[in-house]
């Protein structure tokens, strides 16, 4: 058996010498390094065709993670390093974790809001309201724009898509486009804050932007938005969609908890600027918040039911942390162990020095916008973050704004865009959203020229 695993082994790296003393081998002109990148590129032609085959997109990066991993195991154990593996990947489990229960405990408020109706009753507000086509397209936007900065960008565009469907019905010209205007929104929303992607996440609980430094890209992001929506403003039908009085309520506590959601972004803001602590423990102490304030809405439900109101449905927290996007989190998890065993091969900084040495930081951090478009953002903005390249804070500021709003450019480039594909099937197409791809990359270029003009100082 140990004649068998050393034959392996051999067979991984050909050529390559005894290096023990070495912490780190150079295995990117090696045949485990160009396994390991095939391994990757094939698990994310499967993430990439979610919508044709239906495989949920974290099994293919969880499986390519385990592949890559054990390849990179052998070659180190073989070479009698026994221990380098191990601490790498324990690292990169370790980012992992702290954004997973991050996201998590996120997910949780936004499930709990979505059971007290707090979205259906926004929805229903909107469609009582019997705005015209062009008044929907530009409220449905900016809704979106500022929703998205609390309850992220794949949230807000299901609930903003939701009202578009409600009050379009068969119009697919207004459907199509408004859905169009929504993903941009979303994720040009998402780029200002830490809550509103998973790439802002990264970045401000990296440290590489303080909670505040993200503020300074309000004004590019509102120019992404703003930009292209005005030239398809008049694509927009001006008619009137006929109106409802359905009348959703929202149910008992559902202010609440809004506000404990609040005040959970506050504790988590607090623990990291004041205490220096992980955004993470904050979050979770947060979460606390939520699960004693259900604990009293449970013991309390019996006062509605003896009084006037009916069917009062108990409220358990833990059904809301069931109901969290596993797939995401564990797609992320996919994806953290997927670029970690790359970087550690040795291929980011070989990446690093092309993008950022020979390429220069702005053009190479506009390209990373560009791939996120095509390349889901999350792969994209880990590797830069594990590349770590020595750039100027506008320069960070710089990718976190291109990488958010990069995946508008396609309707595959971002979350909010898969999903809607799906909400609106038949409506919404990756070619209604092709169409318009430039004047969205219009609005890419003008929020670029934006941030390089209002925060010149900080390049």
């Amino acid at each position: 058996m140990g004649r068998l695993f050393t034959v392996i082994s051999l067979a991984f790296i050909p050529g390559l010498a005894a290096a023990s003393s070495i912490d780190r081998l150079d295995l990117t002109t090696h045949t485990v390094g160009f396994l390991a990148l095939a391994v990757f590129t094939l698990a994310y032609v499967f993430v990439m065709a979610e919508e044709f085959t239906q495989l949920r997109k974290s099994k293919p990066v969880i499986l390519a993670a385990g592949i890559i991993w054990a390849m990179i195991a052998v070659v180190y154990v073989n070479q009698g390093m026994t221990t380098q593996a191990e601490e790498a990947v324990r690292h990169n489990l370790l980012e992992y974790t702290e954004l997973m229960l991050f996201l998590l405990v996120a997910m949780t408020y936004i499930n709990a809001m979505n059971e007290r109706q707090v979205f259906a009753a926004l929805r229903s507000w909107l469609i009582r309201k019997g705005f015209g086509f062009r008044q929907l397209f530009w409220l449905t936007g900016i809704l979106a724009f500022f929703i998205s900065p609390v309850a992220d960008n794949l949230t807000t565009a299901l609930l903003m898509c939701a009202v578009v469907l409600a009050v379009g019905g068969d119009n697919t010209r207004f459907v199509g486009i408004a859905c169009v205007n929504i993903v941009v929104a979303a994720n040009a929303g998402g780029a200002f804050s830490p809550f509103g992607d998973i790439t802002t996440l990264m970045v401000w609980q990296r440290g590489v932007v303080d909670f505040g430094g993200f503020f300074a890209l309000f004004v590019p992001s509102v120019v992404n938005f703003v930009v292209p929506a005005a030239i398809m403003h008049f694509a927009v039908p001006n008619e009137h969609p006929v109106t409802s009085d359905e009348d959703v309520p929202m149910k008992r506590g559902a202010r609440r908890i809004i506000c404990l959601f609040l005040l959970t972004i506050l504790t988590a803001v607090s623990f990291h600027n004041f205490l220096h602590l992980p955004p993470v423990i904050g979050m979770l102490t947060g979460l606390a918040y939520l699960q004693f304030f259900g604990y009293f809405l449970k013991k309390t439900t019996y006062i509605e039911i003896q009084g006037t109101v009916g069917n009062v449905v108990p409220f358990d927290v833990f059904n809301k942390i069931a109901r969290a996007e596993w797939d995401t989190l564990l797609f992320f998890y996919g994806v953290v162990l997927c670029v970690g065993g790359l970087g550690f091969i040795g291929y980011l900084t070989l990446a690093s020095d092309v993008m950022y040495a020979q390429w220069g930081a702005t053009t190479a951090n506009i390209a990373v916008g560009l791939l996120s478009a095509i390349v889901d953002n999350i792969p994209v903005m880990f590797a830069v973050l594990t590349m770590n390249p020595d750039m100027s804070h506008g320069q960070w500021l710089l990718v976190t704004l291109t990488a958010g709003v990069g995946g508008s450019l396609l309707s595959i480039g971002s979350a909010a865009g898969v999903a809607l594909m799906g909400q609106a099937r038949g409506q919404y197409t990756f070619f209604s959203h092709l169409k318009w791809t430039p004047v969205i990359a219009l609005g890419y270029a003008a929020s670029i020229a934006t941030h390089m003009w209002i925060n010149a100082g900080s390049f």
